[in-house]
């Protein structure tokens, strides 16, 4: 009598996973390369200030199949601009602001832009009672590499997925022919 049950299980487990395989269903597997053919090998052009930014860039986008190197083919991520901000709201509770924004293209081996310029923004708020701080920059740390790790993974994604919008290149002009 134990049999029938077990037995009622296995089929089942089968029949639902035959049915799967029938409608097409199949398990990604996750490491296979998503990224565009054209970014397979990359060169980074970062401000002095985004060291760490770099460091997160490189960890996901290798992660994606990038790699960095100085081929003759290589494009480049340059980050134009890179503005980190804290605003503080001073009170008998405090509450801290903290915003970072890129903006970022990619250039081919050239130099010239391939991507239009994106930018990226990530903010962060906490609050504390003045009067009792003592964690303050404990906390500020931490966020703050929390919105280098979020700006890092989004601007990965953009790329990886292929979602930046191309710079699009005017069509030559026709000479206009007159005629005497």
């Amino acid at each position: 009598m134990r049999f029938a049950p077990r037995f009622a299980a296995i089929v089942l487990t089968f029949g639902l996973g035959a049915g799967l395989t029938g409608c097409g269903f199949h398990l990604v597997d996750r490491g296979t390369n998503t990224t565009p053919l054209a970014y397979q090998h990359m060169k980074l052009n970062l401000p002095s200030s985004s060291s760490v930014l770099g460091d997160k860039l490189k960890l996901y986008l290798t992660g994606d199949g990038v790699k960095f190197d100085n081929t003759a083919d290589a494009y480049t991520l340059h980050v134009i601009d890179y503005n980190y901000r804290r605003q503080k709201l001073s009170g008998r509770v405090a509450e801290v602001l903290l915003i970072l924004e890129v903006t970022f293209q990619m250039e081919d081996k050239n130099g010239r832009p391939v991507t239009q310029p994106r930018m990226i923004r990530s903010t962060k708020t906490y609050q504390y009672n003045v009067a009792t701080v003592n964690v303050d920059d404990n906390e500020q740390d931490y966020l703050i590499s929390m919105l280098i790790d979020d700006v890092a993974q989004q601007m990965a994604r953009q790329i990886s997925t292929n979602r930046l919008p191309l710079i699009q290149m005017a069509p030559p002009t026709a000479l206009s022919t007159t005629t005497p």
